[in-house]
């Protein structure tokens, strides 16, 4: 038992570096990385149970609050973070974030599950084909009124839903309306904070049958001992995200990470059917 506990501590501790990397280089917050670590590790600690996507999701939730907060930290230093950005989009965010919880708790395991395959599907096309999503000379102002208002909303939203910080959608507005990687990817770790936070909020008050098999520790959806293991790792490697950001070309680097979103996608697809 004590080696299983162990390896369980490390198994996370290096989730949560590799996902405080990607949350410094592409400011996503990690998310990808932790909820398919999660359901991973969990079944060897607890019987199998609808009830851990949820507790993937929710613990993702917040530990992307650490990530994210200590890669705005790193991205800060270095002038790139655009608060006004972060402030006037605060609010619709958190909204959205409420009515994504709100889904969470009245969707099943398996539609959960789907839903995160999908969505995950869906954001590999930005990191395989970037070209594609953000087309050279094509440019925008940045959403004001009614359509920045949508955004954020949808955006906090279906991130509540996959358990991450909503970074690659707002990297690409950036980008589009004419802002630089290096602050796009600034902005959106700050948008995981925005998303994390709330989000981790609901999944803990959120209730689970009494009946229901969870992983030791777990509180409301938050397993404490991963959410702890995971933010040990991530606080030590977003600053490292975050200056490879500043000082790489990260083409190659996207396109890796796509591969690995398409399998993670493929492997919850499998899981779910």
């Amino acid at each position: 038992m004590e080696i299983e506990l162990l390896w369980f501590v490390v198994t996370l501790c290096i989730t949560g570096a590799i996902a405080g990397i990607t949350a410094g280089l592409f400011g996503n917050g990690g998310g990808f990385v932790v909820v398919p670590a999660l359901l991973a590790v969990f079944p060897f600690f607890t019987p199998p149970s609808e009830a851990l996507v949820k507790v993937a999701i929710g613990t993702s939730l917040a530990s992307i609050v650490v990530s994210s907060a200590r890669s705005v930290m790193a991205h800060r230093a270095k002038g790139a973070v655009d608060f006004d950005i972060l402030r006037s989009w605060s609010i619709w965010l958190i909204l959205g974030v409420g009515g994504g919880v709100i889904i969470a708790n009245n969707t099943s395991a398996n539609g959960l599950t789907v839903v995160f395959a999908a969505g995950v599907l869906l954001y590999s096309v930005y990191f395989l084909f970037p070209e594609f999503v953000v087309r050279p000379g094509l440019v925008f102002d940045m959403p004001t009124g009614l359509g920045k208002a949508v955004l954020a909303f949808v955006l906090g939203g279906f991130s509540a839903l996959l358990g991450i910080g909503g970074g690659t959608p707002t990297v690409i507005t950036m980008v589009m309306c004419q802002r630089s990687i290096q602050q796009a990817v600034a902005t959106a770790a700050g948008v995981g904070f925005l998303i994390g936070l709330p989000g981790a909020i609901g999944f803990l008050f959120m209730k689970h049958p009494e009946s229901a098999s969870l992983p030791f520790g777990t509180v409301g959806f938050i397993n404490i001992p991963a959410l702890i293991a995971i933010s040990i790792g991530a606080i030590f490697t977003a600053p490292i995200g975050a200056k490879m950001a500043h000082n790489f070309s990260e083409k190659k680097l996207k396109r890796l990470f796509g591969v690995y979103l398409v399998i993670v996608s493929s492997a919850m697809f499998y899981k779910a059917m």
